[in-house]
C-alpha cells in the first residue's frame, strides 16, 4: 500500500468542504492515516513549495497558503497518488472534469481548493515535512471488502 499527502487549502477550509473531501477519499475506498488542521507560516509554506520557488507565481501561492488555516492529511491505499490526483482533478479547474473536486467546487487556478501529492517520492516528502511524528498505524476492518 502506498501513501499521499493531501492538503485542503485555505479556500476549501473557508468554504465548508473538509468534510466533503474527506468523504470522497473515504468512499473510494482509502484510508485515513493523518490528519492536522493548521495554520502555516510563511518559512513552512516556502519549504513546501521549494519546486516552484523559481515560478512566477511563487510568492503568491505562498500568502495563499498562510492567509487561513488547512488541512493536511495522509491517505493510504493501492495507487492512492494516482488516484488521489484523479479524484482531486487537473490543476486548472477550468480542465478539471466534473465530479472531480476541483471540478466541482473551483473556478480559478489560484483558489483551487485542493493539494495533492503528483508522485509516490514527492509524497514521501511531503508526509516527512507535514507529519514528522509519522502517520497512524492502524488497519480498517474494511480491508478484505475493498481489495483482493
Amino acid at each position: 500500500m502506498e501513501q499521499t499527502f493531501i492538503m485542503i487549502k485555505p479556500d476549501g477550509v473557508q468554504r465548508g468542504l473538509v468534510g466533503e473531501i474527506i468523504g470522497r477519499f473515504e468512499k473510494k475506498g482509502f484510508s485515513l492515516k493523518g490528519l492536522k488542521l493548521l495554520t502555516v507560516d510563511r518559512a513552512f509554506a516556502e519549504k513546501h513549495y521549494a519546486d516552484l520557488s523559481s515560478k512566477p507565481f511563487f510568492n503568491g501561492l505562498v500568502e495563499y497558503i498562510v492567509s487561513g488555516p488547512v488541512v493536511a492529511m495522509v491517505w493510504e491505499g493501492k495507487n492512492v497518488v494516482t488516484t488521489g490526483r484523479k479524484i482531486i482533478g487537473a490543476t486548472n479547474p477550468a480542465d478539471s472534469a466534473p465530479g472531480t473536486i476541483r471540478g466541482d467546487f473551483a473556478i480559478d487556478i489560484g483558489r483551487n481548493v485542493i493539494h495533492g501529492s503528483d508522485a509516490v517520492e514527492s509524497a514521501r516528502k511531503e508526509i516527512g515535512l507535514w507529519f514528522p511524528e509519522g502517520a497512524a498505524n492502524w488497519s480498517s476492518s474494511l480491508h478484505p471488502w475493498i481489495y483482493e
